[in-house]
């Protein structure tokens, strides 16, 4: 594991003087934003995307998509009703270049729309985009049909040689490092010239929830898609050849991206609302509500949205993130300041996302005077009196937001490039210090 740069600028994380009290207006889903414009420039028509979040990982999946062909025009939506995304379908093409930053459902989600395209697309992206498992669409789309040139890496960068068409049909894949490499076959399949069956053939399938986001999409723009789910085998999914609908969609708050504000309230005993909370929703961020609620806070849907009190007390906590592991980060914050220790299992993968967040989440945490240790698939939290230091972030927005969260509790701690927050949550840093009052 690499450090970030040391010259990165450090940002004093604010320390709460008594419970925190505040309304959060928490921007929209990246994983719903990011799916919702590529079935949107797959679509047969026209669509408006509403209230989409606009981040580095959503404007990298804009500007691939604008670089293949597909006409998306930002401004206000029909109605006048706020920022919208007009997203114009239109023949995809190369040659092309993507760069997909460090973003996963950007280097996984578009190697698929690319082998549509009449031409080559080049993806590159961030250093550590090199390190992130490929191999499973790449696999998959060259027993799909696909033409690929990655000198056999199974990672970045590669090219897409698209030939306009892709046959789809049959594929078996290992996606027990990432879920993605599940969604990024199906967002696609209705333009494969025979739709697709994808089987999982590996350990446990992490991460579940955002499969099901992306099954849910797809059938609000018309596709047909049978799961296990749905009275199907286990571990496969189909969907039928067809084409997409053009839609008017509203994105939903990022919940995972609320974690770092719920836990504002847990951790000092104070109240946070959360308007717009979803009553039925696939993402993984609404368990934060039943994990937050064990960890010793309650919560309440109400018209005003997700009312979050903390107890004054924080609790320790056992449980299984196999489905919800991008919460992981900030319950290991929450758990360090807890009053007993907690068990973090089911992550393994973690070690494969942005930064290996295991090791970083222990490295960083003992460095403030914490007791944590790695098991095979998790952490082991034992709370420990913490003191003042740097909490690096390794180029990962959540490990940004899990060391602000323990900066509420403990002075002097300072966040080496919080800037990186700006992926998925633009303007952490004056949404923080709006959150406390300052």
């Amino acid at each position: 594991m690499t450090e970030t740069p040391a010259h990165t600028s450090l940002w004093p994380a604010p320390h709460a003087s008594g419970p925190v009290f505040a309304t959060v207006h928490v921007p929209g889903s990246k994983s719903v934003t990011n799916r919702a414009l590529v079935l949107a420039a797959l679509a047969a028509e026209p669509g408006w995307l509403r209230r989409p979040l606009r981040s580095r990982d959503t404007l990298l999946m804009a500007a691939a998509l604008r670089a293949m062909g597909v006409g998306i025009e930002e401004g206000v939506g029909p109605d006048g009703s706020g920022e919208a995304w007009r997203v114009i379908p239109s023949g995809l093409r190369g040659p092309a270049a993507v760069d997909v930053g460090n973003a996963g459902t950007v280097m996984r989600f578009l190697p698929p729309v690319a082998a549509l395209a009449d031409g080559p697309v080049r993806f590159d992206g961030d250093p550590r985009s090199y390190e992130r498992p490929l191999n499973g669409v790449i696999d998959a789309l060259r027993v799909l049909g696909a033409r690929i040139d990655d000198d056999n890496r199974g990672s970045l960068p590669m090219t897409v040689h698209g030939g306009g068409a892709l046959d789809g049909g049959r594929v078996e894949i290992d996606a027990s490092s990432s879920s993605q490499f599940v969604s990024a076959l199906l967002l696609s399949a209705p333009r494969f010239n025979q739709g697709v069956e994808v089987r999982h053939v590996g350990g446990p399938l992490p991460s579940m929830p955002h499969i099901r986001m992306t099954v849910d999409m797809l059938r609000t723009v018309g596709a047909q898609v049978d799961t296990p789910e749905s009275g199907g085998e286990p571990n496969v999914w189909r969907v039928t050849s067809g084409a997409l609908l053009g839609r008017d969609l509203t994105v939903e708050p990022d919940l995972s991206n609320a974690q770092p504000f719920l836990a504002a309230a847990l951790v000092t005993g104070g109240k946070v609302i959360v308007p717009d909370w979803p009553e039925r929703t696939t993402q993984p961020g609404d368990r934060l509500r039943e994990i937050f609620t064990l960890m010793g806070g309650s919560c309440e849907l109400t018209e005003q949205g997700l009312e979050f009190t903390g107890s004054g007390s924080v609790h320790g906590i056992d449980v299984d993130l196999s489905e919800v592991g991008e919460l992981t980060p900030g319950i290991a914050a929450v758990a360090a300041l807890a009053d007993s220790p907690s068990t973090l299992r089911g992550v393994a993968h973690l070690r494969l996302h942005e930064t290996d967040r295991l090791a970083a989440l222990t490295k960083e945490i003992n460095e403030l005077g914490g007791d944590v240790t790695e098991t095979a698939d998790g952490l082991h939290i034992r709370p420990r009196r913490l003191h003042g230091g740097i909490f690096h972030t390794y180029d990962d927005h959540r490990m940004a937001t899990a060391g602000a969260i323990i900066g509420l509790a403990v002075p002097g701690v300072e966040i080496e490039n919080v800037g990186t927050t700006a992926k998925t949550l633009p303007d952490f840093p004056d949404l923080w210090a709006g959150m406390l009052g300052n």
